[in-house]
């Protein structure tokens, strides 16, 4: 029974319902406007004669009604304590003054203030007890009163004062069942509303609350984007910048070697720095130019970028070759990456090893620009901070065994770093972020047989010889 009793009046859930802005003044309100209301109706009766036989003088069956009254005003501060003053009141007066706890006004008010220890009670379990303890009180109190005060008489003298029913009950226990029932279904009632008020009000507070949570999360997912695209950012412009860096630094070193055995040497590497530095700008402006049409209407943005790409073309005199956030390169580029690594002193090799199901030409252009990244950033590294005179470069395709496709990139020297060039390691962490952006996997760092590995590996979803999805 308990157990009932609590799944009913939610005693186990420990949602509290908010008092609302401004509660106590509309309280107090609604108290003066039922006093109001009770002083009306008892003058009414009074006039109709119906309170002749009433033997209390006048002013406490005022002073009745205005503590009735005066318990709504605290009806959704003290809910609990307002359902006992209540019941306790209706026992008192209806014993004493039952015709004027009998009039509409003042049922009214026993109505509201059950409904208000229901619907407010902080205290679900403590509600339990009260309101078991509110029916056993109204039950006790009926019963007595039909057994032994003027209950049963009233009802002998209605009976005496009407023909005969012809119903199927007797007259007597007909009005008792009667008002049992009233009782029951009208206290009955004010819990049940009052029941429905608390779960509306607790299904209302939990979509306010999902609301707040899902503006809550779209704030952090935006700050978490904000916060990819920063490292994006940083990604491209230190993949950009170093590698054009290195090949400069390199070329240039080249350049003041031969300068005076080798005229024509010499001007090839310039010619290599000239392009270098140009390519770099280009590659620059074109990814700036990406970025500012990112947040941009779409109709727009296609404006915007092509006139970063035409701005690149006129500054460098080199083409960007696309409009795109990836700036066009691709794993049809790596020949030319690695190549332009090619100088006196360092040699560059670059294979492929491509599965016939997976050819290279299915890879989408976001995974081709991260693996072009990550060489370019590797070749780099080696030029920087090893010893070595050569570097490999080896483009893989395959299937995992669940048939996942996947491309990888392997870059290998026989070096030993160099000391005094170590760096700040952006580089490196660039690597590992885009292969975890990509959920792929990487192996990077010295070999056991000397020189220095960095192995890529990233899976990807083949939609059609194009390699979009």
């Amino acid at each position: 029974m308990w157990s009932r009793l609590n799944r009913l009046f939610d005693a186990e859930d420990p949602w509290i319902r908010p008092l609302p802005p401004g509660y106590l003044r509309a309280d107090i309100t609604l108290a003066v406007v039922m006093f109001a209301c009770s002083a009306l109706g008892i003058e009414i009766l009074r006039s109709m004669g119906v309170l002749a036989g009433e033997s209390a003088p006048l002013w406490a069956q005022y002073l009745s009604m205005a503590t009735a009254a005066a318990i709504l005003a605290i009806r959704r501060r003290f809910p609990l304590t307002t359902g006992i003053a209540a019941t306790l009141h209706l026992l008192i007066l209806g014993s004493v003054m039952p015709l004027v706890m009998g009039q509409v006004s003042q049922q009214v008010l026993y109505f509201v203030a059950v409904y208000s220890s229901v619907a407010w009670a902080r205290d679900r379990r403590a509600l339990v007890g009260v309101a078991t303890g509110i029916a056993a009180a109204l039950g006790v109190w009926l019963a007595w009163y039909l057994a032994l005060g003027s209950g049963m008489q009233q009802i002998l003298d209605a009976v005496s004062e009407t023909e005969p029913g012809s119903g199927l009950f007797p007259a007597v226990p007909s009005y008792l069942v009667y008002t049992a029932l009233i009782n029951i279904v009208y206290f009955g009632g004010a819990a049940a509303l009052g029941i429905a008020a608390w779960r509306s009000a607790h299904r209302q507070a939990a979509l306010v609350e999902q609301a707040r949570t899902i503006e809550r999360q779209a704030e952090e997912l935006k700050d978490a984007a904000v916060t990819e695209e920063r490292l994006r950012i940083a990604r491209e412009l230190h993949d950009v910048v170093a590698h054009h860096i290195a090949a400069i630094g390199v070329q240039a070193a080249a350049a003041r070697r031969v300068m005076n055995r080798d005229p024509d040497a010499a001007a090839g590497a310039l010619r290599t720095i000239e392009d270098s530095s140009r390519s770099a700008v280009g590659e620059m402006r074109a990814l700036l130019g990406a970025l500012r049409s990112d947040g941009l209407d779409p109709d727009t943005s296609p404006v915007t970028t092509d006139t970063a790409v035409t701005a690149a073309r006129t500054t460098t005199g080199t083409t960007a070759s696309t409009t795109s956030r990836t700036a066009g390169h691709g794993l049809d580029e790596l020949p030319a990456l690695v190549a332009s690594h090619e100088s006196a002193g360092f040699a560059t090799s670059y294979d492929v090893a491509v599965d016939p199901a997976h050819p290279a030409a299915e890879v989408p252009p976001l995974i081709g620009l991260s693996l072009y990244r990550t060489t370019q950033e590797a070749l780099a590294n080696v030029r920087r901070h090893s010893t070595a005179s050569r570097a490999s470069v080896v483009l893989r395709t395959g299937a995992r065994p669940d048939r996942t496709p996947y491309v990888e990139v392997e870059i290998l020297d026989e070096g030993r770093p160099r000391p005094g060039t170590s760096g700040s390691g952006l580089g490196l962490l660039g690597m590992r972020e885009r292969v975890r952006s990509h959920h792929g996997e990487c192996q990077i760092g010295p070999r056991v047989t000397g020189g220095y590995r960095v192995r890529v590996r990233l899976p990807y979803s083949a939609t059609g010889p194009e390699g979009k999805n």
